[in-house]
């Protein structure tokens, strides 16, 4: 019976304060262990790792940095290497706008900068722009799971002149706050 009262308060309480690490001065590090995508235009298939760095401005809103690298393979062609470099911003929806349970939180997120793919017969690099929803599952006081469905939309030169990717990313994100990264870095300066 104890065990049941420490689980229900423990799980009670990661509800209430799963609000809390989207606040003004936290920072968010992680990002997308798994991406998977395609390119409509061409029937393909890609596979990337997505970290992500960001820091909040102000309640609810994230404004960071992205690199993506993947694989991308299609039909009748060799594989290629695609990439993303640029600037992302997250928004995540507070309690009273959206109904959910209290220990989950959705989000909205965008992202610009430098992509492409080459290799496999191809190439294509210029600006990439990104944007869609997302859903954080907070596990415990600093760490969510989260799913993000996104549309990747790549302009520029080279065999492809536009490509739209739809992208489905599964990570983690790990939520600090200011006083705990200063504290981080004190100790490693120490040594």
């Amino acid at each position: 019976m104890k065990r049941i009262f420490i689980l229900a308060t423990a799980f009670c309480l990661t509800g209430l304060v799963s609000k809390a690490q989207t606040q003004k001065g936290y920072y968010l590090i992680g990002g997308n262990i798994a991406s998977m995508g395609g390119n409509t235009n061409e029937k393909s298939f890609n596979l990337q790792v997505e970290p992500k760095a960001a820091w909040f401005i102000q309640d609810d809103l994230a404004v960071g940095g992205q690199i993506s690298l993947g694989l991308d393979a299609g039909r009748g062609r060799g594989p290629a290497f695609n990439y993303f470099v640029g600037p992302m911003a997250r928004y995540y929806f507070g309690d009273q706008q959206v109904n959910t349970p209290k220990q989950t939180r959705l989000f909205a997120e965008a992202n610009a900068g430098i992509g492409g793919t080459n290799g496999g017969g191809r190439s294509t690099n210029g600006f990439e722009a990104g944007i869609g929803p997302g859903l954080a599952f907070f596990v415990n006081e600093n760490i969510a799971l989260e799913l993000l469905a996104k549309g990747n939309i790549t302009t520029g030169a080279g065999n492809n002149g536009v490509a739209f990717k739809p992208n489905l990313g599964l990570g983690f994100q790990i939520y600090l706050p200011t006083s705990k990264i200063k504290s981080l870095r004190d100790d490693v300066t120490r040594k």
